[in-house]
C-alpha cells in the first residue's frame, strides 16, 4: 500500500498541530510578562489623598485637610467623627457574640406544648413556600 501526497501532508499537518500543544519547557513561563497590573480603587484614593491641595498655602495634602476637618467636627461635637477618627487611631473596638450550640429537639418541644409533629413539618413547609415565594417575586 502506497501513501499518496494527501496522506502525507496530512499526517506532516497532524505532527506540527501537536507539536503546537506540547507543554511549556520547565522553568520558562508561557506569559513572561504576567498579567497586567491595574489601579485598585484604594490605591487611587492613596495616590490622589498624598497630592498637595492646590492652593493651599501650607501646601497641606488632601489627607491632612480631611483629617483636620474631621477633628474640628469631633471638636463641635460630631459624634460620628469622634468615633471615626477613634476608630481610624485606635483600633474599632471588639465586638462580643453570644452564640448557643445547644441544638434544640423540636419533637420534644412540640409534645410539651401539645402540638403534633405532622403540623409543626406542615408549618415549617408553609413558611418556606412563602419565603420562596416571595423572593421570586
Amino acid at each position: 500500500m502506497t501513501t499518496t501526497d494527501k496522506q502525507r501532508e496530512s499526517t506532516e499537518g497532524r505532527k506540527r498541530r501537536l507539536a503546537n500543544l506540547k507543554p511549556f519547557q520547565k522553568g520558562v513561563s508561557g506569559n513572561p510578562a504576567g498579567r497586567p497590573k491595574s489601579l485598585t480603587l484604594s490605591e487611587a484614593f492613596r495616590r490622589q489623598l498624598s497630592q498637595p491641595v492646590p492652593g493651599d498655602e501650607q501646601g497641606r495634602t488632601f489627607a491632612e485637610l480631611i483629617a483636620v476637618e474631621m477633628c474640628q467636627r469631633a471638636m463641635t461635637g460630631d459624634v460620628a467623627a469622634a468615633k471615626e477618627i477613634a476608630d481610624r487611631t485606635e483600633g474599632k473596638p471588639r465586638q462580643s457574640v453570644d452564640v448557643d450550640m445547644s441544638i434544640a429537639d423540636w419533637r420534644a418541644m412540640a409534645r410539651q406544648n401539645g402540638i403534633d409533629e405532622h403540623d409543626v413539618i406542615r408549618e415549617a413547609q408553609r413558611l418556606i413556600e412563602s419565603v420562596t415565594d416571595s423572593s421570586d417575586t
